[in-house]
């Protein structure tokens, strides 16, 4: 069965299965109604979203989830790094670009089947953030306290004017 356009369904120009499936008379579950979802469907289905699910690729990266904002001097990036030792973070920072990465090790005290909920992240995981103005990355300054991972980054201050005297040569 062909999937209606965004017009034929705008305009209600369904085709002869829509209105097929929309006919009073049409009862759902009858043997000869091809669009009903079988067992054996439901089965592939199920085979491929676990095939799909245990892929050879090895642990997935977790993406940290980062707030960040801006004040008139600076831009502030916070993220939780709860259980990773500082030492264990890397921060990589250009001029217009952060990257933080770590690896959350977990310690498992219970087999897997005796867990009731597993929603917390163990692993490696990394955020690559572009700037909206540029940094000065000398300047930069990152610390943790109680897992909350806080980087001050100072804008560049591209209004800042200098004045240069020239020196001469000539008296050589």
């Amino acid at each position: 069965m062909k999937k209606p356009s965004f017009l034929e369904r705008l305009t209600g120009g369904q085709t002869d299965d829509m209105d097929r499936i929309l006919d009073e008379d049409h009862e759902f579950g009858e043997e000869e109604d091809e669009l009903a979802v079988t067992e054996d469907t439901m089965e592939e289905e199920e085979d491929w979203s676990q095939e799909d699910m245990s892929s050879d690729e090895g642990p997935q990266e977790g993406e940290l989830p980062v707030d960040m904002y801006q004040t008139d001097d600076e831009i502030v990036i916070r993220a939780l790094v709860a259980g990773v030792s500082p030492a264990e973070l890397e921060i990589s920072i250009t001029r217009d670009m952060v990257t933080i990465r770590g690896v959350r090790e977990e310690y498992q005290e219970a087999h897997d089947d005796n867990y009731f909920h597993r929603e917390l992240f163990w692993g490696s995981f990394s955020r690559t953030l572009l700037l909206p103005e540029e940094v000065a990355i000398d300047e930069s300054e990152a610390q943790e306290k109680h897992g909350l991972l806080e980087i001050k980054l100072p804008k560049l201050d591209k209004h800042r004017s200098t004045q240069l005297k020239v020196r001469s040569n000539a008296h050589k």
